[in-house]
Protein backbone atom coordinates (compact mmCIF):
# COMPACT_ATOMS: atom_id res chain seq x y z
CA UNK A 1 0.00 0.00 0.00
CA UNK A 2 1.74 3.26 -0.70
CA UNK A 3 0.95 6.63 0.28
CA UNK A 4 -1.85 8.37 -1.36
CA UNK A 5 0.00 11.66 -0.94
CA UNK A 6 2.90 10.50 -2.13
CA UNK A 7 3.42 13.12 -5.17
CA UNK A 8 1.61 15.75 -2.64
CA UNK A 9 2.90 18.04 -0.12
CA UNK A 10 1.63 16.48 3.36
CA UNK A 11 2.68 15.87 7.22
CA UNK A 12 3.31 12.69 8.62
CA UNK A 13 3.33 12.44 12.63
CA UNK A 14 6.12 10.75 14.58
CA UNK A 15 4.68 8.60 16.32
CA UNK A 16 7.05 7.93 19.37
CA UNK A 17 7.51 11.90 19.93
CA UNK A 18 3.78 13.22 18.77
CA UNK A 19 6.10 15.65 16.16
CA UNK A 20 5.44 16.35 12.39
CA UNK A 21 7.61 16.67 9.88
CA UNK A 22 6.77 18.33 6.87
CA UNK A 23 7.28 15.97 3.91
CA UNK A 24 7.51 17.30 -0.20
CA UNK A 25 7.90 14.97 -2.93
CA UNK A 26 7.22 16.44 -5.06
CA UNK A 27 10.29 18.71 -5.22
CA UNK A 28 12.15 15.75 -5.92
CA UNK A 29 11.07 13.64 -8.26
CA UNK A 30 13.78 12.68 -9.73
CA UNK A 31 16.24 12.57 -6.01
CA UNK A 32 19.17 10.91 -7.84
CA UNK A 33 19.70 13.51 -10.90
CA UNK A 34 22.94 15.45 -11.28
CA UNK A 35 26.46 14.46 -10.73
CA UNK A 36 26.95 11.67 -7.47
CA UNK A 37 30.03 13.36 -6.23
CA UNK A 38 32.64 11.24 -4.20
CA UNK A 39 35.73 12.16 -2.01
CA UNK A 40 38.45 9.44 -1.93
CA UNK A 41 38.85 7.05 0.38
CA UNK A 42 40.50 7.87 3.86
CA UNK A 43 43.01 5.20 4.74
CA UNK A 44 44.55 5.17 8.25
CA UNK A 45 47.19 3.07 9.89
CA UNK A 46 46.32 0.29 12.34
CA UNK A 47 48.13 2.07 14.84
CA UNK A 48 48.24 6.13 15.05
CA UNK A 49 51.37 6.90 18.25
CA UNK A 50 49.39 10.19 17.76
CA UNK A 51 45.81 9.47 18.70
CA UNK A 52 44.64 9.26 22.03
CA UNK A 53 42.43 6.12 21.73
CA UNK A 54 45.07 3.72 20.28
CA UNK A 55 46.52 0.73 22.71
CA UNK A 56 49.22 2.00 24.85
CA UNK A 57 48.96 5.63 24.12
CA UNK A 58 48.56 8.48 26.50
CA UNK A 59 45.23 10.92 27.47
CA UNK A 60 44.69 13.88 28.65
CA UNK A 61 45.67 14.42 32.19
CA UNK A 62 48.62 11.64 32.04
CA UNK A 63 46.42 8.74 31.85
CA UNK A 64 47.75 6.12 29.60
CA UNK A 65 45.33 3.53 27.89
CA UNK A 66 46.21 -0.47 28.25
CA UNK A 67 47.21 -2.32 25.59
CA UNK A 68 43.53 -3.35 25.00
CA UNK A 69 43.49 -6.40 22.36
CA UNK A 70 39.37 -6.09 22.01
CA UNK A 71 37.45 -3.16 23.55
CA UNK A 72 38.34 -1.35 26.07
CA UNK A 73 35.81 1.57 28.40
CA UNK A 74 37.09 4.68 30.46
CA UNK A 75 35.73 8.04 31.87
CA UNK A 76 35.48 10.25 29.97
CA UNK A 77 38.63 12.78 30.70
CA UNK A 78 36.34 15.69 29.18
CA UNK A 79 33.09 14.52 31.16
CA UNK A 80 29.86 16.98 30.24
CA UNK A 81 28.36 15.42 33.80
CA UNK A 82 29.96 14.37 37.06
CA UNK A 83 28.64 12.82 40.00
CA UNK A 84 29.99 15.46 42.31
CA UNK A 85 27.96 18.15 41.09
CA UNK A 86 26.22 20.00 44.45
CA UNK A 87 22.85 19.59 44.27
CA UNK A 88 21.92 23.37 44.07
CA UNK A 89 19.03 25.03 42.27
CA UNK A 90 18.49 28.68 40.93
CA UNK A 91 15.25 30.54 40.31
CA UNK A 92 13.80 34.17 39.55
CA UNK A 93 10.36 33.83 39.58
CA UNK A 94 8.55 31.73 37.38
CA UNK A 95 10.92 33.03 34.32
CA UNK A 96 14.47 31.92 35.39
CA UNK A 97 15.09 28.45 36.34
CA UNK A 98 18.22 25.95 36.59
CA UNK A 99 19.01 22.67 38.35
CA UNK A 100 21.86 21.10 38.80
CA UNK A 101 22.53 17.56 37.02
CA UNK A 102 24.76 14.57 38.46
CA UNK A 103 26.10 11.68 36.03
CA UNK A 104 28.84 9.91 34.59
CA UNK A 105 30.54 9.89 30.91
CA UNK A 106 31.98 7.24 29.41
CA UNK A 107 34.16 6.36 26.04
CA UNK A 108 33.96 3.05 24.76
CA UNK A 109 36.53 2.51 22.28
CA UNK A 110 35.03 -0.76 19.43
CA UNK A 111 38.42 -1.90 18.77
CA UNK A 112 42.20 -1.44 19.00
CA UNK A 113 42.67 -0.86 15.21
CA UNK A 114 42.84 2.62 14.54
CA UNK A 115 41.90 2.08 10.85
CA UNK A 116 38.29 0.71 11.37
CA UNK A 117 34.98 1.71 11.57
CA UNK A 118 31.70 -0.58 12.65
CA UNK A 119 30.43 -1.30 9.46
CA UNK A 120 34.53 -2.71 8.96
CA UNK A 121 34.28 -4.82 11.76
CA UNK A 122 33.55 -8.67 11.70
CA UNK A 123 30.05 -10.01 13.44
CA UNK A 124 31.75 -11.28 16.02
CA UNK A 125 33.82 -8.18 17.10
CA UNK A 126 30.77 -5.74 16.67
CA UNK A 127 28.82 -8.84 19.26
CA UNK A 128 31.71 -7.83 21.76
CA UNK A 129 30.93 -4.07 21.27
CA UNK A 130 27.05 -5.23 22.10
CA UNK A 131 27.90 -7.04 25.33
CA UNK A 132 30.17 -3.73 26.39
CA UNK A 133 27.09 -1.77 26.08
CA UNK A 134 25.05 -4.48 27.97
CA UNK A 135 27.04 -4.56 31.24
CA UNK A 136 27.81 -1.22 30.74
CA UNK A 137 23.76 0.12 30.97
CA UNK A 138 23.65 -2.58 33.80
CA UNK A 139 26.82 -1.12 35.50
CA UNK A 140 25.84 2.58 35.05
CA UNK A 141 21.73 1.76 35.71
CA UNK A 142 22.73 0.66 39.18
CA UNK A 143 23.33 3.48 40.57
CA UNK A 144 21.61 5.13 42.58
CA UNK A 145 21.81 8.92 41.24
CA UNK A 146 21.32 7.74 37.89
CA UNK A 147 17.91 7.26 36.09
CA UNK A 148 18.60 7.36 32.26
CA UNK A 149 21.98 5.57 30.61
CA UNK A 150 22.27 6.93 27.06
CA UNK A 151 24.70 4.99 24.72
CA UNK A 152 25.22 6.32 21.34
CA UNK A 153 27.74 6.91 18.66
CA UNK A 154 29.16 9.80 16.92
CA UNK A 155 30.64 9.08 13.39
CA UNK A 156 32.52 11.22 11.11
CA UNK A 157 33.78 14.91 11.63
CA UNK A 158 30.76 16.62 9.68
CA UNK A 159 29.18 15.25 13.46
CA UNK A 160 31.42 16.19 15.62
CA UNK A 161 33.84 13.35 16.22
CA UNK A 162 36.95 14.52 16.80
CA UNK A 163 38.63 11.47 16.42
CA UNK A 164 38.49 9.28 13.82
CA UNK A 165 39.15 5.70 16.03
CA UNK A 166 36.29 3.48 16.44
CA UNK A 167 34.44 4.47 19.53
CA UNK A 168 30.94 5.73 21.07
CA UNK A 169 30.25 7.35 24.40
CA UNK A 170 27.61 6.42 27.17
CA UNK A 171 25.89 9.37 28.96
CA UNK A 172 24.44 7.95 32.32
CA UNK A 173 22.56 11.51 34.29
CA UNK A 174 19.73 11.54 37.05
CA UNK A 175 16.95 13.09 34.99
CA UNK A 176 15.25 11.35 32.22
CA UNK A 177 16.51 13.53 28.62
CA UNK A 178 14.10 15.21 26.87
CA UNK A 179 13.97 13.15 23.27
CA UNK A 180 13.49 9.67 25.65
CA UNK A 181 10.93 11.60 28.30
CA UNK A 182 8.76 12.12 24.86
CA UNK A 183 8.94 8.53 24.14
CA UNK A 184 8.44 7.49 27.09
CA UNK A 185 5.14 9.50 27.22
CA UNK A 186 4.20 8.33 23.84
CA UNK A 187 5.09 4.75 24.59
CA UNK A 188 3.05 5.08 28.26
CA UNK A 189 -0.30 6.31 26.72
CA UNK A 190 0.02 3.24 23.68
CA UNK A 191 0.60 0.82 26.27
CA UNK A 192 -1.88 1.92 28.71
CA UNK A 193 -4.59 2.16 25.72
CA UNK A 194 -3.50 -1.55 24.24
CA UNK A 195 -1.81 -3.25 26.37
CA UNK A 196 0.48 -3.42 23.61
CA UNK A 197 3.95 -1.57 23.07
CA UNK A 198 3.55 0.85 20.44
CA UNK A 199 7.01 -0.19 18.29
CA UNK A 200 5.51 -3.87 18.61
CA UNK A 201 2.09 -2.70 16.73
CA UNK A 202 4.18 -0.48 14.54
CA UNK A 203 6.54 -2.92 13.43
CA UNK A 204 3.87 -5.42 12.77
CA UNK A 205 2.18 -2.83 10.21
CA UNK A 206 5.80 -1.81 8.45
CA UNK A 207 6.62 -5.68 8.05
CA UNK A 208 2.88 -6.28 6.55
CA UNK A 209 3.88 -3.07 4.28
CA UNK A 210 6.85 -3.74 3.25
CA UNK A 211 7.29 -0.44 2.18
CA UNK A 212 10.39 0.85 4.39
CA UNK A 213 11.97 -2.65 5.51
CA UNK A 214 15.85 -2.42 4.59
CA UNK A 215 17.15 -5.52 6.33
CA UNK A 216 15.71 -8.11 8.78
CA UNK A 217 16.90 -11.13 10.74
CA UNK A 218 15.36 -13.17 13.09
CA UNK A 219 15.31 -10.70 16.28
CA UNK A 220 15.65 -7.39 14.44
CA UNK A 221 14.70 -5.45 11.79
CA UNK A 222 15.82 -2.01 10.14
CA UNK A 223 13.65 0.43 8.66
CA UNK A 224 13.00 3.79 7.41
CA UNK A 225 10.56 5.08 9.38
CA UNK A 226 7.03 6.95 8.36
CA UNK A 227 8.47 9.98 9.99
CA UNK A 228 11.68 10.22 9.02
CA UNK A 229 13.76 13.61 9.01
CA UNK A 230 16.76 12.45 8.00
CA UNK A 231 17.45 11.52 4.17
CA UNK A 232 18.53 7.80 4.99
CA UNK A 233 17.74 8.18 8.96
CA UNK A 234 16.69 4.28 10.21
CA UNK A 235 14.75 2.77 12.99
CA UNK A 236 16.60 -0.58 14.00
CA UNK A 237 13.71 -2.41 16.08
CA UNK A 238 13.96 -6.14 18.09
CA UNK A 239 11.22 -8.11 17.11
CA UNK A 240 10.48 -8.93 21.13
CA UNK A 241 9.07 -6.08 22.80
CA UNK A 242 11.96 -5.80 25.43
CA UNK A 243 12.32 -2.70 27.43
CA UNK A 244 16.25 -2.57 27.31
CA UNK A 245 19.78 -4.78 26.47
CA UNK A 246 19.46 -5.85 29.61
CA UNK A 247 16.36 -8.47 28.60
CA UNK A 248 17.97 -9.82 25.20
CA UNK A 249 18.57 -13.58 24.99
CA UNK A 250 22.46 -14.23 23.85
CA UNK A 251 20.77 -15.16 20.13
CA UNK A 252 18.94 -11.72 20.29
CA UNK A 253 22.48 -9.89 21.43
CA UNK A 254 23.72 -11.75 18.32
CA UNK A 255 20.94 -10.45 16.07
CA UNK A 256 22.09 -6.59 16.88
CA UNK A 257 25.00 -7.60 15.91
CA UNK A 258 24.13 -8.89 12.67
CA UNK A 259 21.63 -6.19 11.84
CA UNK A 260 24.51 -4.15 12.72
CA UNK A 261 26.74 -5.40 10.04
CA UNK A 262 24.26 -5.29 7.52
CA UNK A 263 22.93 -2.04 7.80
CA UNK A 264 25.67 0.13 8.48
CA UNK A 265 27.80 -1.75 5.30
CA UNK A 266 24.61 -0.69 3.29
CA UNK A 267 24.84 3.01 4.32
CA UNK A 268 28.78 3.20 3.13
CA UNK A 269 28.12 1.41 0.00
CA UNK A 270 25.35 4.14 -0.60
CA UNK A 271 27.78 6.77 -1.74
CA UNK A 272 30.70 4.52 -1.42
CA UNK A 273 32.34 6.59 1.44
CA UNK A 274 32.55 6.17 5.02
CA UNK A 275 28.95 7.06 6.49
CA UNK A 276 29.03 9.90 8.73
CA UNK A 277 25.62 9.48 11.24
CA UNK A 278 24.71 9.76 15.25
CA UNK A 279 23.19 6.76 16.01
CA UNK A 280 21.97 5.50 19.75
CA UNK A 281 19.47 3.52 22.09
CA UNK A 282 16.79 4.34 23.47
CA UNK A 283 16.03 2.56 26.66
CA UNK A 284 13.25 2.29 29.23
CA UNK A 285 14.60 4.64 32.25
CA UNK A 286 16.51 3.16 35.11
CA UNK A 287 14.30 4.68 37.31
CA UNK A 288 13.79 1.76 39.52
CA UNK A 289 10.52 1.32 37.90
CA UNK A 290 9.03 -1.46 35.73
CA UNK A 291 8.40 -0.03 32.36
CA UNK A 292 6.34 -2.25 30.04
CA UNK A 293 5.36 0.31 27.62
CA UNK A 294 9.22 0.68 26.80
CA UNK A 295 10.59 -1.04 23.92
CA UNK A 296 14.41 -1.22 22.96
CA UNK A 297 14.99 0.47 19.67
CA UNK A 298 18.48 2.24 18.16
CA UNK A 299 17.93 5.49 15.99
CA UNK A 300 20.39 6.02 13.16
CA UNK A 301 20.49 9.85 11.62
CA UNK A 302 23.28 10.70 9.09
CA UNK A 303 22.69 14.01 6.85
CA UNK A 304 24.20 13.02 3.87
CA UNK A 305 21.53 13.84 0.46
CA UNK A 306 22.39 12.85 -2.75
CA UNK A 307 26.60 12.09 -2.79
CA UNK A 308 29.19 12.03 -0.14
CA UNK A 309 29.31 15.72 -0.14
CA UNK A 310 25.56 17.18 0.09
CA UNK A 311 24.44 16.88 3.23
CA UNK A 312 20.94 18.00 4.37
CA UNK A 313 20.85 21.09 7.06
CA UNK A 314 18.17 21.90 9.58
CA UNK A 315 17.83 25.91 8.31
CA UNK A 316 15.44 28.40 8.22
CA UNK A 317 12.03 27.17 7.76
CA UNK A 318 13.23 23.89 10.16
CA UNK A 319 14.63 25.93 12.60
CA UNK A 320 11.81 28.11 12.68
CA UNK A 321 8.44 26.23 12.28
CA UNK A 322 9.20 22.33 11.72
CA UNK A 323 11.46 19.99 9.89
CA UNK A 324 11.17 19.30 5.83
CA UNK A 325 11.85 16.28 3.16
CA UNK A 326 11.80 15.86 -0.17
CA UNK A 327 13.15 12.32 -0.38
CA UNK A 328 10.68 10.30 1.03
CA UNK A 329 10.97 7.85 3.23
CA UNK A 330 9.93 4.80 0.99
CA UNK A 331 12.30 6.26 -1.92
CA UNK A 332 14.92 6.14 0.78
CA UNK A 333 14.56 2.93 2.22
CA UNK A 334 13.62 1.44 -1.69
CA UNK A 335 17.71 2.80 -1.97
CA UNK A 336 19.36 1.11 0.91
CA UNK A 337 17.55 -1.87 0.22
CA UNK A 338 18.78 -2.85 -3.11
CA UNK A 339 22.76 -2.54 -1.61
CA UNK A 340 25.26 -5.07 -1.16
CA UNK A 341 25.87 -5.90 2.23
CA UNK A 342 29.67 -6.90 0.96
CA UNK A 343 31.61 -3.45 1.93
CA UNK A 344 32.89 -1.92 -1.08
CA UNK A 345 36.22 -1.30 -0.28
CA UNK A 346 36.15 -5.38 -0.15
CA UNK A 347 33.40 -5.44 -3.19
CA UNK A 348 34.81 -2.33 -5.40
CA UNK A 349 31.99 -2.44 -7.90
CA UNK A 350 29.33 -2.50 -5.70
CA UNK A 351 27.31 0.81 -7.01
CA UNK A 352 24.78 2.73 -5.27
Amino acid sequence: MACSLENYPHRRRNLLTGEWVLVSPHRAQRPWQGQLESLPVATRPVYDPQCYLCPGNERAGGHRNPHYTETFVFDNDFAALRLDAPAAQETFGDLLEAHAERGLCRVVCFSPRHDLTLAEMDTDAIRRVVEVWTTQHAELGSFPEIRYVQIFENKGEVMGCSNPHPHGQIWAQETIPNEPWKETLQQQAYYNRTGNTLLGDYLALELRLGLRIVCENAHFVALVPYWAIWPFETLVVSRRPVPSLLELTEAERQGLADILKRLLVRYDNLFQVSFPYSAGFHQAPTDGQQHPEWHLHLHVYPPLLRSATIRKFMVGYEMLAMPQRDLTPEAAAAQLRRLSEIHFRTEPSVTA
